[in-house]
């Protein structure tokens, strides 16, 4: 059921996901879905979990995909990568990612499910960018807090200008790596790495 929910948020939007609506999608009865979800809200959190585990394996894939063992640049660039929509898995996680924040504009009763995840990767991130500082990679003014910000808010961003056709995933995923080899330096290695099977 929350896997049909998902499906209804990445072609049509959350505001056409009405519990009967869900219901159809999973081809269940609409008091099934009252019984195991007694409001609409808990039935959107559960698929807003769900959809965090999914996104998470995925970036978990890309980072495997970078190299072992795992290096702070290759692991930051695994991640950022993974999250611009440059496949059909990528652009429906943006999709329905989009679709929850425009639902927690209208519903601040939301915002504390909304930001857990996003601080942990933010702050994973961190971790990487320091480790790489302490390693000599990076510039040692840099703060690697502000900086994972600014790349996630460059990532996010870039996901937006994907979807509306303001360019393609490549596009912004030759930017992106244009901004990590200013942060790095030069990695050809890693610019032209294998990428996961995102099936």
């Amino acid at each position: 059921m929350a896997e049909a929910l998902l499906r209804i948020a990445a072609t049509e939007g959350l505001q056409s996901a009405s519990m009967r609506a869900v219901a159809a999608e999973a081809g269940v009865s609409l008091r099934l879905v009252q019984y195991y979800f007694t409001t609409k809200q808990a039935l959107l959190l559960d698929a807003f979990a769900r959809l965090g585990v999914q996104h998470q394996a995925r970036m978990d894939r890309w980072v495997r995909a970078a190299g072992s063992p795992p290096r702070p640049r290759s692991t930051v660039t695994a991640i950022l990568s993974s999250i611009l929509p440059t496949d059909e898995e990528s652009r429906r996680i943006t999709r329905i990612y989009a679709a929850y924040y425009t639902l927690v504009l209208g519903d601040s009763s939301l915002e504390e499910h909304a930001t857990p995840q996003p601080d942990l990767l933010e702050g994973f991130l961190t971790q990487q960018l320091r480790s790489a500082q302490e390693a000599g990679a990076i510039d040692p003014e840099k703060d690697p807090a502000m900086t994972a910000a600014g790349l996630l808010a460059m990532v996010n961003g870039f996901g937006s200008s994907v979807l509306g056709g303001q360019r393609t995933g490549e596009e912004a995923l030759a930017i992106v790596r244009h901004h990590l080899d200013e942060l790095f330096g030069p990695a050809r290695e890693e610019r032209d790495g294998p990428r996961p099977d995102s099936r």
